[in-house]
């Protein structure tokens, strides 16, 4: 048994945590695809692309304040 109150224990556990939140997002967007037909999941992907640039995206046009 690890000894609760060392220090590092909550960062662990957090970290863990956090982990096993977006493995159960992942997991229950899936089986929403899963149901879903091919237009269905061709729209998402795109959806999920535009998103993922938009958020990781080296475009420098979100950084300028106009």
């Amino acid at each position: 048994m690890t000894d609760q109150t060392r220090w590092g224990i909550h960062e662990v556990q957090t970290r863990n945590k956090a982990i096993k939140y977006r493995r159960d997002l992942v997991a229950r967007a899936m089986s929403y695809v899963v149901d879903m037909d091919e237009t269905g999941i061709t729209d998402l992907m795109i959806q999920i692309e535009a998103e993922y640039e938009r958020k990781y995206g080296k475009n420098k046009t979100d950084k300028v304040v106009l």
